[in-house]
């Protein structure tokens, strides 16, 4: 070879990978979702495109169970609205995670096939798991109104657009007009469902102590005076706790026509 011949040997950046047979590695995980959040162009770049389900599906995982603790911790300190049933985000997001993954990895799927993606459905679900990275930074936003729920549209958006151009190849104004037109599709929703989640809450927050007090009298009036169940004074509590939840829905159904 001549000497004259330049060859670059510098090695291109790769995403962070489990090594074989190591099992779960908590550090390789932390390290690709440092990379998908700072640098997703590289990151899907080298992303493996086969290899098994288990090590998206363990990242996914994972990194629900990081945004539903740090949303419950928020709501334990009362930043977003939602008390100690904040909680059950720790239980409730691995759970949605696991399911909604794979649904969602099904829709891009035909989607990245229309386009012309020559990849797989396992490919398809490792560009969807790996975008979860951005769930324990969205679960912050949350505390302010719509904000997280705007953030996180955008980002997945942006992430599924990068995914179609150094996963599947797509050209990039394509990807950005197709996964454009979804994700406004997509913040619609997720607002007004956050909107209603919002006016639920204000509902039930307004009415708790009317509630408590139907509770209260269906206690005591379905007992005489031995403390035994009276049959009668049970039905008539009875009736009185639900006139009690029909007044909180109509108020709650006035509320939103106002709106």
């Amino acid at each position: 070879m001549s000497e004259d011949t330049a060859i670059d040997t510098t090695p291109e950046p790769e995403s962070p990978t489990p090594t074989p047979d190591a099992g779960f590695d908590l550090s390789v995980v932390i390290a690709q979702a440092k990379q998908v959040i700072t640098d997703p162009s590289t990151f899907y770049g080298s992303m493996a495109k086969s290899g098994g389900y288990s090590e998206p599906l363990i990242f996914a995982l994972v990194m629900a169970a990081a945004g539903g603790l740090v949303y419950g911790a928020l709501s334990i300190i009362g930043l977003t609205g939602a008390g100690f049933a904040g909680l059950g985000a720790v239980i409730a997001m691995p759970i949605g995670i696991a399911i909604g993954s794979f649904i969602a990895a099904a829709i891009l799927f035909v989607i990245w096939k229309l386009m012309g993606s020559p990849e797989n459905y396992e490919t398809a679900y490792r560009c969807v798991a790996y975008s979860t990275a951005v769930l324990p930074v969205v679960s912050v936003l949350m505390i302010i109104p719509y904000l997280g729920t705007v953030v996180r549209v955008v980002w997945s958006t942006w992430l599924m657009i990068t995914a179609s151009t150094k996963v599947h190849g797509r050209d990039f104004k394509i990807a950005a007009i197709v996964f454009g037109i979804l994700g406004v599709l997509q913040l619609m929703s997720g607002i007004a469902g956050e909107s209603a989640q919002r006016n639920m809450q204000e509902v039930m927050t307004k009415n708790s102590d009317q509630m408590e007090q139907n509770l209260k009298s269906l206690e005591q009036l379905g007992m005489n005076e031995d403390g035994e169940i009276d049959p009668e004074k049970a039905g008539q509590a009875l009736g009185k706790f639900m006139k009690g939840l029909q007044e909180a829905a109509e108020s709650a159904e006035a509320e939103r026509s106002e709106e």
